[in-house]
């Protein structure tokens, strides 16, 4: 089943690049409409919207797809029930595309929440305590989602119709229609883990590795950006894109911090998909929603190969995640090891590879936009601590002695995963000159002073040496994290979310709610209710039976009993 997933999904793919290249040739975008029931005068038709974007944005998914599917015939090998974990993956991706191709709200929630299920399915998969509460902060957290996208769902009556790409104008400039921006906004901050969600995204690290590398580059975390792609218009100089600017920057610059201070090697990768999210929301709430397009493709790319790579060290690891037990897998590994390393460059932003064309660009253009200190000092300071953790990482796992133990099985033989790594590592290298050309057929020159173009490369680069410095000093002495062991809990811990989530959004509301029911349903309704009425028959029922057995001493005592109520009664009088 993995061949044949693996054959289709990729000529589909190409298939829809070749489309996308032949629609943004002639600026094409086709809008179907398929009817599938008329009653009378009504009619219920499916919508579906071709462009480029949304035709360019599926060929990559699927793409992606077909590679995480041919790399799990060997990572999930020893799973008896591969075939169900196959069927959804498929099941997720074709969620997404039913996301990536829908103009209209209703079609857009059947992909969104069918992300949102099998995500949870995914999250459990492996059903052991930690995933299962893993899979319930998951699906928890996205319902705020949901519930936001059915509620501008209803607000969209107002309208008319469902297709929201017709009043999107309409929206910006009337006031109270600004509601559903906001709500398409909360449900975006909610499916790309913004602050104050972003708990959940590195707790899905429960689920298998191939789903960690399809979930984080190119599906379920970045339907929320693709959705405000959508609703792009909405953003540009207002207070909503304001907003969003601040959260997503805030956003980056926590998960950034968290990856340093993190040890397990797929929540550092789970951290860094995050400050890339909060990279693409921020650009977006600027208004340059091309550039955020372009991002999220390059780092659907890189990112889906960082993972597949740290799958391959983990199984190698006899599935241990601690980054301090490894080392020295630079000699043992030397493939993984070079795919892992382009991957990680890519994400830093090297010279020629994926990620710098996107982030180079997208730096260079908050340099010369209308922007606040501030922001300015999350956008690069952010963009240090990428290159900070990404060096970290490096020196951890590739250099330095080795730290596993001495009976190991460290080698490059799985050929499968190493031919899924390949593909994307091809693409990786090339897909950023080669998007850029695409969606930017005419050359971009962003004009600034010397200072201010090195700048970034100098921010690399100091960020660079401070991961060594970081790591040198936790590799070789003392670890200076314990010398300040609150703050760094505090930072490592992503500023307490995870137990605010779990405890503030999730244990005490469930915990109100049940002295609500037992105060209301369960009590008071119960006690005058239908129990107090059972226990009252019952009690009767009882006594009339004991009354019913003939018995002279109950008859006598009732009789004395009832003598002497009278006598007294009468001297009272």
């Amino acid at each position: 089943m993995c061949q044949i997933s693996f054959i289709s999904l990729m000529l589909i793919s190409i298939n829809f690049f070749m489309m996308s290249i032949w629609f943004i040739m002639n600026e094409l975008s086709m809008f179907l409409e398929w009817e599938l029931v008329s009653l009378n005068s009504n009619m219920i038709v499916m919508t579906f919207l071709f462009d480029w974007m949304s035709l360019l944005f599926m060929s990559f998914v699927l793409m992606i797809s077909a590679l995480v599917i041919y790399y799990s015939k060997e990572y999930m090998s020893s799973d008896l029930n591969i075939n169900r974990f196959i069927m959804l993956v498929l099941m997720f991706v074709m969620s997404m595309m039913m996301l990536i191709i829908s103009p209209n709200l209703i079609s857009i929630l059947l992909g969104w929440d069918g992300l949102g299920l099998v995500s949870y399915c995914l999250v459990i998969y492996f059903q052991n305590i930690k995933s299962y509460n893993a899979g319930m902060l998951t699906a928890l957290s996205n319902r705020i989602g949901d519930v936001a996208l059915l509620m501008a769902i209803a607000w969209m009556l107002n309208y008319g119709s469902w297709n929201y790409l017709f009043y999107l104008e309409i929206m910006k400039m009337d006031f109270e229609m600004k509601i559903i921006g906001m709500l398409i906004i909360l449900a975006a901050m909610t499916k790309s883990a913004q602050i104050p969600f972003s708990s959940w995204l590195p707790a899905a690290m429960a689920a298998p590795t191939p789903v960690s590398a399809l979930v984080h580059s190119s599906t379920l975390v970045t339907a929320g950006i693709y959705l405000l792609i959508r609703f792009n218009i909405l953003l540009v100089d207002t207070e909503m894109g304001q907003f969003l600017l601040l959260i997503s920057g805030l956003t980056m610059f926590m998960s950034g911090l968290g990856a340093n201070f993190e040890f397990d090697l797929k929540k550092i990768i789970a951290l860094s998909t995050l400050s890339q999210l909060g990279l693409m929301m921020s650009i977006l709430s600027m208004g340059f929603y091309k550039l955020a397009f372009f991002h999220l493709l390059t780092h659907a790319l890189f990112k889906a190969l960082l993972f597949m790579c740290a799958g391959a060290i983990i199984h190698n690891m006899n599935n241990s995640q601690d980054i301090r037990l490894m080392g020295s897998l630079s000699i043992n590994m030397p493939l993984t090891s070079a795919c892992f390393n382009i991957s990680n460059l890519a994400l830093c932003g090297m010279p020629f590879l994926a990620g710098f064309y996107s982030k180079d660009m997208i730096l260079e253009i908050v340099m010369l936009s209308y922007m606040n200190m501030f922001s300015c000092f999350l956008y690069f300071f952010s963009t240090g601590l990428t290159v900070c953790y990404s060096f970290r990482l490096v020196y951890y796992t590739m250099t330095g002695d080795m730290n596993c133990s001495a009976l190991n099985v460290l080698n490059d033989e799985g050929w499968i995963m190493l031919r899924g790594m390949f593909g994307l590592l091809f693409m990786s290298i090339i897909g950023g000159s080669m998007l850029n050309w695409l969606i930017f057929p005419t050359p971009l020159m962003v004009c600034l002073p010397m200072f201010m173009k090195l700048l970034i490369i100098n921010t690399c680069i100091i960020g660079g040496l401070f991961g060594y410095l970081v790591s040198n000093i936790s590799l070789y002495f003392v670890n200076k994290s314990f010398n300040n062991y609150l703050i760094s809990l505090f930072l490592g811990s992503m500023w307490f979310m995870p137990y605010i989530s779990t405890y503030g959004l999730i244990s005490y509301p469930l915990k109100l709610g049940m002295v609500v029911v037992k105060s209301f349903d369960q009590g008071w309704l119960e006690f005058y209710g239908s129990q107090n009425i059972y226990k009252k028959l019952s009690y009767y029922s009882q006594l009339m039976s004991l009354l019913q057995n003939n018995s002279l001493k109950i008859y006598m005592l009732i009789f004395l009993l009832w003598f002497i109520i009278l006598i007294s009664f009468i001297f009272i009088i």
